[in-house]
């Protein structure tokens, strides 16, 4: 026979139609033997690679293939068989609803979506391919997930297959630090954990009145967090979908006692979050500024923790995230400390979401005080975010000093650290600041500069894209100008 993958267009359509045409008749022939089954699985598999080739595919076809996926006999001398053709005809189908969005609704309206529900716990293979079914089932179709969670343990198995997962990654690292041999060790499938963190995500993002349910999960989700080992560019799954599976899940839940929380531990409080800030570390180190982005939840994580967190946690958060007294040396951001790295990048051109999460963040650190924010990161990196959210400019800013006549000097929180006075605009020490060795203008360079800043000035107002007024027009309106000889 020719071989399919010679095949092409009209060609390829009538031998796939054959290949379904044998199967749906083969669920129905008592003579046809398990093996000639799966052998047309198999070969139907590695045909059902593009969108031309999902789209041929029937409710009919839908429907045989859930046949071979779901209903087989596995109490039959060929339970081996029939199982490796459940997987095959599952990987068929998870590749067409990828493919056809239009086939999602045909699974639907036949009724399969509690058969893949019940299937997510049988094997590792099973629950990556179920865990991606339904995962598609979440868009494009109108099935409604409620009788998943009410009659099927939706939310019961999913947590058995991370806390499945979670055992494994610790048994794993134990194993690895006691240098115990590879065949010893368990087997990890990051692929199957990510497929199901990414199920959770899109059910507690679009049924939200069920994450509650998922209370014992983040302790699962957060073990797995600590244990795995990172790779040089962590944010990758599984790491990214641990952290997105967090997000929409109540952190704030405390399932048996105030002081022993998920985000907390009694043990060891430290360990998740110091865990998370190590991740950021390495991102910010290992990505490029453009790659960056795929670290916001990271960043909007960090920001639900510290809301979360004791006092003396915030404190030690705001120890690792914000800069250093010692840096003050020289102007904010110019070390490769972390709290200079996240300087830089809440400024940057190209990485907009994470530059507004890492100024977000900062602020969230420094209390939600626009003083305290411009003690801590400087004006520079202060002004942007403070405009674009309407925040008002402390006093005290730029020799800013409106309320002096009340005898407290309005600056000195802003101008201060541990008694040093330091420049509000960079950070840096004034007493570490370099002397200016440039001679003192004469009169003549002043005027001339004056001059150039005036006809400047003229020429932005021409150009109509800004409303700015030239400050020598306002200072003779003022009356600062006096005449001379």
């Amino acid at each position: 026979m020719e071989k399919l993958e010679a095949l092409n267009g009209s060609a390829k359509g009538n031998e796939i139609r054959n290949l379904l045409q044998s199967l749906e008749t083969g669920s129905e022939d008592k003579n046809s033997t398990p093996s000639a089954k799966l052998q047309l699985l198999v070969r139907l598999k590695s045909q059902i690679v593009s969108a031309e080739v999902a789209s041929l595919l029937t409710e009919s076809d839908i429907r045989t293939l859930c046949h071979y996926a779901f209903y087989g006999d596995l109490h039959s001398e060929y339970s081996d068989l029939i199982i490796e053709s459940s997987q095959t005809a599952l990987k068929c189908l998870a590749n067409v609803l990828l493919l056809n969005k239009t086939s999602r609704q045909f699974f639907v309206d036949g009724s399969h979506a509690k058969a893949a529900a019940k299937m997510l716990n049988r094997s590792q293979e099973d629950e990556l391919l179920c865990s991606r079914i339904l995962f598609l089932l979440t868009y494009d179709t109108n099935f409604e997930f409620d009788e998943l969670f009410e009659n099927y343990h939706l939310a019961q198995n999913i947590h058995k297959n991370i806390a499945f997962h979670a055992v494994k990654y610790v048994r794993y690292k134990e194993g690895t630090e006691q240098g115990e041999n590879a065949d010893s060790l368990p087997v990890l499938n990051p692929a199957a954990l990510t497929e199901t963190l990414k199920l959770l995500f899109n059910l507690t993002q679009f049924y939200p009145r069920y994450s509650g349910v998922f209370i014992d999960t983040i302790e699962a989700i957060l073990e797995i967090l600590i244990t795995i080992k990172l790779q040089q560019q962590p944010i990758q799954p599984p790491v990214t979908q641990l952290i997105n599976a967090l997000l929409n899940l109540d952190l704030s839940a405390v399932p048996d006692s105030e002081d022993n929380t998920p985000l907390f531990p009694k043990e060891n409080p430290h360990q998740n979050y110091l865990r998370l800030i190590a991740i950021l570390n390495s991102a910010v180190r290992n990505l490029k500024e453009e790659e960056l982005e795929t670290a916001v939840p990271l960043v909007t994580l960090l920001r639900r923790v510290y809301e979360l967190a004791p006092n003396p946690i915030k404190a030690e958060m705001q120890s690792h995230l914000l800069p250093s007294n010692s840096e003050r040396a020289q102007p904010l951001g110019k070390s490769d400390s972390l709290p200079s790295q996240l300087l830089r990048l809440s400024t940057s051109p190209i990485a907009p979401n994470l530059r507004e999460g890492i100024s977000s963040l900062l602020f969230e650190l420094s209390d939600k005080d626009a003083t305290t924010f411009v003690r801590n990161v400087g004006y520079g990196f202060a002004a942007g975010f403070l405009m674009t959210h309407s925040l008002s400019v402390p006093d005290g800013t730029l020799g800013n000093t409106s309320n002096e006549g009340e005898g407290i000097d309005p600056g000195e929180k802003m101008t201060k650290v541990d008694g040093r006075e330091i420049n509000p605009i960079t950070g840096q020490r004034r007493d570490m600041e370099p002397e200016d060795s440039l001679p003192e203008m004469t009169d003549e360079e002043k005027e001339q500069e004056a001059e150039k800043l005036f006809v400047l000035f003229e020429r932005l107002k021409a150009t109509g894209v800004m409303n700015v007024v030239n400050p020598v027009e306002q200072a003779a309106r003022d009356g600062r100008f006096e005449e001379i000889d």
